[in-house]
């Protein structure tokens, strides 16, 4: 079976490299704070994974509005939530909540995602104003 047409202006975030990393700093955040004490249950976990959940699902959800401008609207959320993830993460990083190889890997992946959403954003403003 055929997948459905979009729309000319819905985007398939499935067909953007940026959500696929987004998805992996969703599942790396969630295997690091895994392993964080109990006493942070309350605290720094659950800030982690809705700013890591906040990402992807800003990239989605920009994908499916109509113009331009709101997709990159949406690309800027997502850019703000991967620097307070990537903030928060430092923060596990110095308390020592978790293994420092999984905290270095979960960086990596945030900074991955911040280039390219940033090389996103400015393709997509260009051809905004292009047009």
């Amino acid at each position: 079976m055929k997948p459905p047409a979009y729309p000319q202006r819905m985007r398939d975030p499935g067909r953007l490299r940026v959500a696929e990393v987004a998805l992996r700093v969703a599942a790396l955040t969630y295997a690091a704070t895994n392993q964080f004490p109990i006493a942070e249950r309350g605290g720094l976990l659950p800030q982690m994974r809705r700013a890591a959940v906040s990402i992807g699902s800003n990239i989605t959800e920009g994908c499916g509005r109509s113009s331009e401008k709101q997709f990159l609207s949406f690309l800027q959320i997502a850019m703000g939530s991967a620097c307070e993830l990537e903030f928060q993460c430092r923060l596990a990083q110095t308390l020592e909540l978790a293994a420092s190889n999984d905290l270095v890997e979960l960086l990596r992946a945030i900074q991955q995602c911040k280039r390219m959403l940033a090389k996103l954003s400015v393709n997509i403003r260009e051809r905004a104003e292009a047009r």
